[in-house]
């Protein structure tokens, strides 16, 4: 039997090592891979998973021009479309502070081999990126035959939604954290006497750290569903906190924001979204999960019910057994004693007739002595008793 995968109380993290489900040809006697089977089958996930990102990798790299010029390098430029959308709003409400990155930070390389082990970074993440979705749905293959199957109705579309979420996250934290975090940092100054002179590889840097950071974020309704459904997070508890995940947020988008309201709030308010989704997902999951444990306990109330029931029948067949073979003895009983009964009445029968056979024989003799006195029997008598007179010597 598969345990059960949970991460909290119900089962250690190492459940999903134990799953009995598995594709290894090799497994013990109850049906079930061993440690180190599941251990190899993980390692070929993995190595799938590399194979994928090293290939998005490859792509990118033969396409260096447009990975650069018109990706990680467009947000630098007073061009890319969030720029220009913002410095038409600052016209619109005459806030010059929106209009950003109109003067393009100076990049510089500082190190011989920085551009092309830049190249080869680059090319590392984008294949990442293009990957995900894959690499994603390998270690959801390794960890879903743990799960039962209404764990897995409910996970159902996981790959698909944390694909979407994620790549909901790189664009908004490429299209609206980036632009504002290069403006923000790339012109800041401590002091006119400092000039910034950024490397590029400094650059690069904050630009996909953003991004993937902003992807791994979006995230965040994903892990708040399998955390609520395990029982680890509650809706209550995010209500409780809300008001320090507003704070945290803020500060955030203060800290990589121009300082003016509307790119806090611009910031601000998708993660904040993000975070109440959250809360309503948790909820929905614990109601979920109450309903299908109160459902599953009325399952379970009438299977008892029925096995009462059931037992109750059979008890009361048996008593209906018991009964009729009682009175099936007791007609036994009463037909044996019948049988003696009408054995002893044949008996005394048999021992009237013959009685009566004796009488009638002995009957029969007392009258054939008196219709024949002289018969040599009636002789004999008078002859066996000599003490007796002779009446006919006497006449």
């Amino acid at each position: 039997m598969k345990p059960k995968f949970y991460l909290s109380l119900h089962a250690s993290t190492m459940a999903p090592i134990m799953a009995g489900k598995s594709k290894a040809k090799n497994s013990n006697p109850d049906g079930e891979m061993t440690f180190l089977q599941h251990l190899e089958e993980l390692r070929w996930h993995i190595i799938r998973s590399l194979v994928a990102i090293v290939i998005g990798a490859i792509v990118a790299f033969m396409f260096k021009d447009i990975i650069f010029d018109h990706i990680i390098l467009a947000p630098n430029n007073p061009d890319f479309i969030t720029n220009r959308l913002l410095c038409r709003l600052a016209d619109m409400v005459n806030v010059p502070l929106l209009c950003i990155n109109q003067n393009p930070v100076e990049l510089i390389s500082i190190k011989l081999t920085g551009q092309f082990t830049t190249h080869i970074t680059i090319s590392l993440v984008a294949g990442l990126i293009l990957a995900f979705p894959y690499v994603f749905r390998e270690f959801w293959s390794f960890f879903r035959p743990a799960l039962y199957e209404k764990e897995r109705k409910y996970a159902r579309g996981a790959v698909t939604m944390a694909s979407l979420l994620f790549l909901a996250g790189i664009i908004f934290g490429y299209f609206i954290i980036a632009p504002l975090s290069i403006n923000f940092l790339g012109t800041y100054r401590v002091s006119d006497l400092v000039t910034n002179q950024i490397n590029i590889t400094s650059y690069i840097g904050s630009v996909t750290s953003v991004a993937l950071a902003s992807g791994i974020t979006f995230e965040l309704p994903i892990v708040v569903f399998f955390l609520a459904r395990i029982g680890v997070l509650t809706p209550e508890f995010m209500r409780k906190y809300r008001r320090h995940a507003i704070v945290v947020v803020l500060v955030v988008a203060a800290v990589i924001t121009p300082p003016d309201v509307f790119s806090l709030i611009l910031v601000s308010i998708p993660l904040l979204i993000l975070y109440e989704v959250s809360i309503f997902l948790a909820a929905r999951v614990v109601r979920q999960r109450e309903a299908a444990e109160a459902k599953e306990a009325a399952e379970e109330a009438k299977a008892e019910a029925a096995r009462r029931k059931k037992a109750a029948e059979e008890a009361k067949a048996e008593a209906a057994r018991r009964k009729k073979a009682a009175a099936e003895a007791a007609d036994a009983k009463e037909a044996e004693a019948e049988a003696e009964a009408d054995k002893q009445k044949v008996a005394e029968a048999a021992e009237r007739e013959k009685e009566a056979e004796t009488k009638a024989t002995a009957e029969a003799a007392a009258e054939k002595n008196r219709t024949n006195p002289e018969s040599p029997d009636s002789q004999g008598d008078n002859d066996s008793r000599p003490g007796e007179p002779d009446e006919t010597a006497g006449n």
